[in-house]
């Protein structure tokens, strides 16, 4: 740990020189950077931001019971009662983690879903010292976004940016609770946006930066250089599982959205359009005579849904939401999954040589799980496909059995081992007896599929 500190004021030197040598004034480098000079060095610092966020974000404790592993006789309530002996032992866990105050009214305070999971006590330490004691409102694991409560009593709230207005080369700040030290600021860059496909969440629309950040850092806020928040940290890819300058943060409207159903529902009720989408491909936007591999392409529309009833066909291509733009399938599903239900969206469509704007309404998610322990399908989560060809595969979750299987989100199962499979009673009835290989034909963008599931 030394060594690395050592490092990083070699690197700040270097920078430092760099920057003069290149004419740069320590003015200059203020202006640029947002930060503010020091009336004692006229020096750029970030003292001044700093000094009103940090009160807003606090260290979170989190203490977890597990039992310990005795004789599984031990477990057996009758076996225990007949020998009297006491109840099972369980072992005490503290861990560490960060968290944002949000709403000072209220005190509510942002931190990850894993910080929090599965935790019996959760406490949370202020900036000035003070320990509260924090009642879970509610947690998404979905998109790792836990919301808390403590005592409103002279908290210090972290205005909100917009996080959509973000751009590649901004500079942030990420401030947390690294290795469970204290306080940490760490400042960098926005490396990229909307980095998804990294199997850690379900909703994936990360903003990536090298700030630095590490274990216990997760929770906390990614600032910028004007304090407000723009997202809240939450994982990093590293081979030795400290940070390499790869970190990752949810994006603060995301975590908003989360948090406002969170507060009112104590949960997020997903919404749906009713239509399955996939990529544009090359191919696929030469048949439809489309010139950008930008949107999200229709592939069905369920029978009944409200797309259907908005007049969304298989072919149209969704090139933005309410404005906002849409790259991917991904994207979409992002905006939809975090809409209230019952609230109305305005699609802009690409249908062959003609641009519409299509009014439709968000419906409840009618996602269902199976119970399918100890088979491929565990941790798969379906919704009926369009004109009952089968069950659709909205979710599956990260480093799951299915996932391992090969199985995708936007598969349509049609049969396992010959069985038609048209609903979740049909499919649980097919998997009764807990095969460990499975025969799945799917429909995978439109073309027929066998796999051999194990």
């Amino acid at each position: 740990m030394v060594l690395t500190s050592i490092r990083a004021c070699k690197v700040a030197a270097v920078m430092t020189l760099a920057l003069a040598t290149a004419g740069f004034t320590p003015g200059s480098v203020a202006a640029q950077m947002g930060a503010t000079p020091s009336s004692s060095t006229s020096l750029p610092t970030l003292a001044p931001m700093l000094e009103d966020v940090t009160p807003a974000v606090v260290n979170i404790s989190v203490l977890t019971r597990t039992p310990i592993q005795d004789n599984p006789l031990y477990a057996d309530p009758n076996f225990r009662r007949f020998f009297s002996l006491p109840e099972q032992r369980s072992q005490a866990k503290m861990s560490a983690g960060s968290g944002v105050i949000v709403d000072a009214t209220r005190g509510y305070v942002i931190t990850n879903h894993h910080v929090i999971d599965g935790g019996s006590e959760i406490s949370v330490t202020l900036k000035d010292g003070r320990q509260l004691t924090a009642e879970l409102i509610g947690s998404d694991e979905e998109t790792d976004i836990a919301l808390l409560r403590i005592e409103p009593d002279d908290l210090n709230a972290i205005a909100i940016a917009d996080s959509d207005n973000l751009k590649v080369g901004d500079y942030v700040v990420a401030i947390g609770n690294p290795f469970g030290l204290g306080q940490t600021v760490t400042s960098g860059i926005v490396s990229a946006l909307g980095r998804g496909g990294l199997n850690i969440e379900s909703y994936e629309d990360f903003i990536q930066t090298d700030a630095s950040i590490n274990p216990g850092n997760s929770g906390g806020a990614l600032v910028t250089l004007d304090g407000k928040l723009v997202g809240i940290n939450t994982a990093i890819i590293s081979p030795a599982g400290a940070n390499v300058g790869i970190g990752f943060a949810v994006p603060s409207n995301i975590a908003v959205s989360v948090m406002q159903q969170l507060a009112a529902h104590g949960e997020v009720r997903r919404g749906r359009l009713g239509i399955g989408i996939q990529d544009l491909t090359p191919d696929l936007a030469g048949a439809l005579q489309v010139s950008e591999l930008r949107g999200a392409l229709v592939a069905n529309v369920e029978a009944g849904s409200s797309a259907e009833q908005a007049g969304l066909r298989p072919g149209d291509v969704v090139t933005a939401v309410d404005g906002r733009d849409i790259q991917s399938a991904r994207d979409l599903r992002n905006y939809i999954g975090l809409m209230p239900v019952d609230s109305k969206v305005v699609l802009s469509v690409r249908r062959g040589d003609e641009q519409l704007a299509i009014e439709v309404v968000i419906t409840a998610d009618n996602l269902a799980s199976i119970d399918a322990a100890g088979t491929p399908l565990d941790g798969v989560t379906f919704s009926p496909a369009a004109d009952g060809a089968g069950l659709m595969i909205e979710r599956i979750d990260p480093g799951s059995p299915a996932e391992r299987a090969g199985l995708r989100q936007g598969d349509i199962l049609v049969s396992v081992n010959r069985s038609r499979v048209v609903s979740v009673e049909a499919l649980q009835k097919a998997i009764a007896a807990r095969p460990s290989t499975l025969a799945l034909e799917i429909i995978r963008d439109g073309r027929h599929l066998l796999l051999i599931a194990k």
